[in-house]
């Protein structure tokens, strides 16, 4: 008669498999603690640089009688010995609505005229700008980028204009950048708070 294998059953508790899975365990759990808490202390400080940033150019506001910032708020503050700086940067969501369409069709008259002329660079700029990116969105920047171009066109300056006018802010986010200053030179170095680039 043949024999059998015998049945394996529940893992040693004092086996060395189960001693590196509890180890493994406490590391795991010990570090995403600490995670946790770091992830707080950011958000802590994230809150108060914006609160502090504010603060501070209110207060020169009122004190000196001046603006502080770009049009959107932009302020770049700097130590007095020139070591750090710090930025508050605030980004745009833009779109564009249906006079974008509007800008495509008088565009699209100047190519057809142009493409006889023999000026199929500028055609192949404007194509890839109205380009979507992989997400099926228009890709605003190179769209926006079309406004640099020296072409006197009477049509094309009405769609430039038309372009203008389709920008739609969507939204905003508010960024905190902080820098130092590289040795003795002008140049200077992001502080990266992101665990990435530590």
């Amino acid at each position: 008669m043949r024999a059998t294998a015998p049945t394996p059953g529940p893992p040693d508790p004092g086996g060395p498999n189960q001693g590196s899975g509890q180890a493994a365990d406490e590391l795991v759990y010990g570090l995403v603690d600490r995670a946790k808490a770091l992830r707080e202390e950011l958000r802590d400080f994230k809150g108060d640089a914006f609160s502090e940033i504010h603060a501070f150019v209110e207060t020169s506001a009122q004190e000196y009688g001046v603006q502080m910032g770009g049009r959107k708020g932009n302020v770049q503050l700097v130590s007095f010995d020139g070591r750090y700086k710090i930025q508050r940067a605030i980004q745009e969501s833009i779109s564009f609505d249906e006079r974008l369409q509007a800008a495509k069709a008088l565009i699209d008259q100047c190519l057809t005229e142009w493409t006889a002329d023999a000026r199929p660079e500028v055609a192949a700029i404007v194509q890839d700008a109205f380009r979507v990116d992989q997400a099926g969105n228009i890709r605003t920047g190179q769209v926006l980028g079309l406004r640099r171009l020296n072409i006197s066109d009477a049509r094309w300056l009405k769609a430039m204009d038309a372009i203008s006018d389709a920008v739609q802010v969507t939204g905003s986010k508010s960024y905190i950048r902080l820098y130092e200053r590289v040795g003795e030179t002008d140049q200077y170095k992001a502080i990266s708070l992101d665990i990435a680039g530590v």
